[in-house]
């Protein structure tokens, strides 16, 4: 095979991921910008005083219905950090942010199939569980205090701009307030600036994951991911699914598509979940963290992160297992994805309409310059 030639292959197999999730994407993104246009950013400090199980509750749903954008969760639970909300409550929404938010399902069913959207939903929650009993247990007190007078110094990560801004409408009836024309504004401003922050994300997964589904050969993958012993593969996928997701520097939605990729090379079930939830160790992020809390907290985070997101696709791949919920077929149709007049394609005008009221309402109402300050 020619460079030309799978060059040729790997953009065309990303395009044809990216035809198959842009309406989910769409979908995904108008959703979350109708909750960040209702619920306020200002009142999350007040409600994550500590790490009780009702304020992690709250975190975790918070974070649900907040921007599925990594870089902007890591910047905004400094913010509400620094602003007195407790330092667990704050990762705990952090995680809650990009593991379980609506879009990530949705793309997960179209390019996996809905046993993942449900690992991750399984997933998530046992995860989260799991990384507030690591900082109970080994958190010092000294440590903590470290970190906050870190992060009172106001280093400059990624997406300062986005964790910042708060559009929402709080006065009146929900419907009411979605239905003004502060609502339809709110609505479109989040809409743009998460496809902001998101962008390179998605390009890079989508690139990665065409390059890799083009030009690696599968026994590769069998061979790495142990497919030929699936006691020890079982184990072995969601030990190096994060570090598999560290070195690829993607996250959020980005990896999602090369999720799809490994689960079709042999990785396990619970390695697949294990990647997709291992966005928040990635390189980049990693040295936010330092910035943000310094240099042991970023490793304290990296620990208690990497053994929370395995331990959670260990139990969630036994759980799935044992249920019969893994599915049996791995060549997942996203590698032969293509442009065809069918409901991805109706779906997909129907949702660019969606989009191009939304960005024109974004021009009509001083976005540009806002998107120029984040």
């Amino acid at each position: 095979m020619s460079v030309i030639s799978g060059l040729l292959d790997a953009l065309s197999l990303a395009f044809g991921m990216f035809w198959e999730i842009l309406w989910a994407l769409v979908l995904g993104f108008a959703l979350s910008a109708t909750v960040q246009a209702v619920v306020s950013k200002a009142e999350m400090t007040r409600l994550l005083p500590d790490d009780s199980p009702r304020s992690l509750g709250i975190a975790t749903g918070l974070g649900a219905a907040s921007s599925s954008c990594s870089y902007a969760a890591v910047a905004l639970a400094r913010s509400i950090f620094r602003k007195g909300a407790d330092f667990t409550a704050a990762m705990v929404f952090e995680f809650a942010s990009t593991n379980l938010v609506i879009e990530l399902g949705i793309i997960m069913a179209i390019l996996l199939g809905w046993e993942f959207t449900l690992g991750e939903f399984v997933g998530g929650p046992i995860m989260i569980v799991l990384l507030a009993l690591l900082f109970r247990a080994f958190l010092s007190r000294g440590l903590l205090d470290a970190a906050r007078r870190q992060a009172d110094r106001g280093l400059q990560g990624s997406m300062e701009g986005h964790a910042e801004m708060d559009m929402s409408v709080t006065e009146g009836p929900f419907f009411k307030r979605l239905a003004s024309p502060a609502g339809f504004t709110a609505i479109s401003h989040y809409f743009v600036m998460d496809w902001a922050a998101i962008w390179r994300d998605i390009a890079g997964g989508l690139l990665i994951a065409g390059a890799l589904g083009a030009w690696v050969p599968a026994y590769f993958w069998q061979a790495f991911f142990l497919e030929g012993n699936p006691a020890l593969a079982a184990i072995w996928g969601p030990l190096v699914g994060p570090l598999v997701a560290v070195l690829s520097f993607v996250c959020s939605i980005g990896n999602v598509p090369l999720a799809a990729i490994l689960w079709n090379g042999g990785i396990s079930f619970g390695g697949v979940m294990a990647f997709i939830f291992a966005d928040l160790i990635v390189l980049p992020v990693l040295n936010i963290y330092r910035k943000y809390y310094g240099g042991r907290m970023s490793l304290f985070l990296l620990a208690t992160f990497y053994v929370a997101i395995a331990a959670a696709g260990l139990i969630v791949e036994l759980l799935f297992r044992l249920l019969g919920l893994v599915p049996e077929e791995r060549h997942v149709r996203v590698v032969e994805a293509s442009i065809q007049l069918n409901y991805t394609t109706v779906l997909n005008v129907v949702f660019l309409a969606l989009a191009a009221v939304l960005v024109w309402r974004f021009l009509k109402t001083g976005g540009p310059e806002m998107l120029r300050e984040m």
